[in-house]
């Protein structure tokens, strides 16, 4: 693929320096008056680059730059899953980056913790200060009381969470080891139990499918160039379903919607696949050559039949038997499954459940068949290279991200002394939300928070540090819902002081003394080792290349089933029964296991509603909830409920309610719809306390662990919903 070019230039008169042209749609310019020197007009230059947030498509962007100013933002159109197109957010980029409240310079904490009040210091005082804290701690309470915290503002493999940034610095401190879990691990760790591997099919090869499974996934709103694939099966012929306890955006798209409870997803695709085995349409020659297990599961499956579980998910018994009779006769089947749906306590075992069900049938044999949770197994580099964990001093405990307010509050062998939180809103965006605060709280713990704008985890800082964003450094990116490798090149030079994480982290280790070298190694050298893999997915990709190129499809064929010869299991074979999960103290059986809170019918009488907390359509979790245009059109924090749980309740549209349960409360707007089932009480995540005036949603969800990897609880939680001047407050800010 030929590099991007720059647009073309007028020829030069001979003799005259060469001009650029101007921008299509500029105003003409007064010609100069005879005797005045000519004016230079505008240089302009394109950069290619990747979009770095927490999305699965990963967009390959264009930036134009004038004369030193990025002035344009657009996806490129050479690109077959980006297209030319970003999202509502992401369209906004450059003004938010350009943002009145963006950190420009290093802080010191000058108020109470919380407060947001700080002073302008200089890089070598806060380096010095940090320097200097953090070998206090290592003497005094040894490296594991530092814990670094980072999160998804940025996936990239060298400035963002991938490698992650930073990782070689805290492996020879000898720091905790953080454990990723806020996101998609339980879901990960089922699916890998079934196929011996997390990655999934590709997306792109919905298109060939004929009966799509949209499950737990709102794909108009978090992800929305895969719809171009469905809807290219939707037109020939293809039907659409989407499995959503709410109506989202995507499930009216949808060719039909399927409403289960949350938390039961695991016992829909039960009853669904009943229906299957009753009819005798199990695929039993894929079963027999590809499978281990399957007389096992086939009891477990025969456990549920249509009426149990329509009696479990709320989803109507002849949904369940029409749907099966579908899915028994429609090859290829594809299912992609969303995030949401693994948050409860059975999150694990729905998404094993989900990779055996496109077992049953066979689908995994078929182009355009199986499932696609995450494509993030697809990349070969060399992971391990770019974070050397061999350079720990000796292993080193692992600390949650989900369970934060423990680990501040109740660890003590060392206590946490040290927290360095960077692409991270732990207060806006973890379970536990006063807990959380209050860990922060602390005197005596010392929090660095390397970050693009003040959120509401920077005003819990001792030190700030002011972070680049995407248009000012250099960084690889893998997308997690397709197969490509992107290159983000700098396209104009950072904002006021701020430094790239990687020249922090070097920066940092070279006032902690440390001689480790590779510590001090470039970006560009960081690139080339991740890329020095000899993985297949590699082959012929090299970082010129790349370069050149702006994005690479990783070697992996297009036109061919992902699991056609085996599956990367110990028996090569998809297993409904798996030894590892038997180690591992769960169910040896792929099968269903109840979100705890959903299922407990005591609860249920104190707290009636099921709380969901999706995505929203204006936020990329809590970046930019701070951007006034995306606010306006996100509007307050709502709460949307069914017009019967409405009646019963005294809830009405515009009401400010109260949406509580024992461990916290938030307040929104009531919204009365039909698009939430009965039960159900749905809002978005992403708002900043500190704008909305508040706590948010987190306040209420539980510090609990999934099934499988430690992920959090936000679906598996039981709120009540009054109206807020019916009740005290105690001390909660006003939403």
């Amino acid at each position: 693929m030929a590099p991007d070019r720059e647009p073309p230039r007028a020829l030069p008169v001979l003799g005259e320096p060469p001009r650029a042209l101007p921008v299509l749609g500029e105003p003409p310019r007064a010609l100069p008056v005879l005797g005045e020197p000519p004016r230079a007009l505008p240089v302009l230059r394109e950069t290619s680059g990747v979009c770095p947030l927490d999305c699965p498509d990963a967009c390959s962007w264009t930036v134009t730059v004038r004369d030193g100013v990025a002035v344009d933002l657009r996806g490129r159109r050479d690109h077959p899953f980006t297209h030319g197109t970003l999202c509502v957010k992401v369209n906004q980029y450059l003004e938010h980056t350009a943002a009145p409240d963006r950190l420009r310079h290093p802080l010191r904490r000058a108020g109470p913790k919380g407060s947001g009040r700080f002073e302008r210091i200089g890089w070598d005082q806060a380096l010095d200060e940090i320097a200097e804290r953090l070998d206090g701690i290592r003497g005094t309470w040894g490296g594991e009381a530092i814990w670094p915290y980072w999160g998804t503002g940025s996936l990239g493999h060298l400035q963002g969470m991938r490698g992650p940034a930073g990782a070689r610095l805290w492996n020879v401190l000898g720091a905790s080891e953080h454990q990723m879990s806020i996101c998609s691990v339980a879901g990960t760790e089922g699916v890998r139990l079934a196929t011996g591997t997390k990655q999934g099919i590709d997306p792109e090869s919905l298109a060939h499918a004929r009966l799509i499974l949209l499950w737990g996934v709102n794909t108009l709103t978090t992800g929305h160039h895969l719809w171009r694939f469905v809807r290219r099966a939707q037109n020939d012929g293809a039907h659409v379903v989407a499995i959503d306890p709410v109506r989202s955006r995507t499930a009216r798209q949808a060719d039909e919607h399927c409403a289960p409870i949350p938390g039961t997803d695991g016992a829909l695709a039960l009853g669904l696949l009943h229906v299957v085995v009753a009819l005798g349409l199990e695929d039993r020659d894929y079963l027999d050559r590809h499978t281990l297990g399957w007389s096992e599961f086939r009891r477990r499956v025969l456990e549920f039949p249509p009426a149990r579980a329509a009696r479990i998910t709320g989803v109507p018994e002849r949904q369940i038997v029409e749907l099966g009779e579908r899915l028994a006769r429609t090859r290829p089947t594809a299912i992609r499954a969303g995030m949401g749906m693994q948050r409860h306590a059975g999150g694990g075992a729905a998404l094993r459940l989900l990779a055996c069900l496109v077992g049953v049938t066979g689908d995994w044999q078929h182009l355009g068949g199986g499932l696609s949770y995450s494509t993030g197994g697809s990349f070969g580099g060399d992971l391990a290279a770019l974070r050397r964990d061999g350079l720990r001093p000796a292993p080193v405990r692992s600390l949650a991200m989900s369970r934060l307010a423990e680990g501040l509050l109740e660890l003590d062998d060392p206590p946490v002394k040290a927290l360095f939180v960077y692409g991270a809103n732990p207060v806006a965006s973890t379970p536990n939300q006063h807990g959380v605060r209050r860990g922060l709280a602390r005197e005596d713990l010392f929090t660095v928070v390397m970050d693009q704008f003040p959120t509401d985890t920077v005003d819990y800082a001792d030190i700030v540090l002011p972070a680049t964003v995407q248009t000012e450094h250099m960084d690889l990116h893998t997308g997690y819902g397709h197969l490509y490798l992107g290159w983000n090149e700098p396209a104009v030079p950072p904002a006021g002081e701020c430094l790239a994480p990687t020249e922090i982290f070097r920066r940092l280790a070279r006032r902690m003394g440390l001689t480790e070298p590779s510590l001090y190694d470039s970006d560009e050298e960081l690139a080339r080792q991740l890329l020095s893999s000899d993985d297949p997915s590699l082959a012929g990709i090299t970082l010129e290349r790349l370069r050149a190129e702006g994005w690479v499809r990783l070697d992996h064929a297009p036109d061919e089933a992902l699991f056609k010869d085996g599956f990367p299991t110990p028996s090569g074979r998809l297993e409904f029964v798996s030894d590892a999960a038997e180690a591992a103290g769960l169910d040896r059986v792929a099968g269903y296991t109840p979100a705890r809170e959903v299922a407990d019918p005591g609860l249920a009488r104190t707290h009636p509603f099921v709380l969901v907390s999706a995505a929203s359509h204006y936020f990329l979790n809590t970046i930019f909830a701070n951007r006034p245009a995306l606010a306006k059109r996100a509007g307050p924090p709502t709460v949307a409920v069914h017009p019967e749980d409405a009646a019963r309740h005294g809830l009405v549209d515009g009401l400010e309610a109260r949406v509580s349960n024992d461990r916290g409360a938030f307040r929104a707007l009531v919204t009365v719809t039909d698009a939430v089932r009965p039960g159900v009480a749905a809002t978005t995540k992403g708002h900043w306390s500190k704008l909305t005036g508040g706590p948010g949603v987190n306040a209420t969800v539980p510090e609990r662990d999934t099934d499988l990897g430690q992920g959090p609880v936000y679906h598996d939680n039981r709120v009540s919903i009054e109206a807020a001047d019916t009740v005290r407050e105690e001390g909660l800010g006003r939403t």
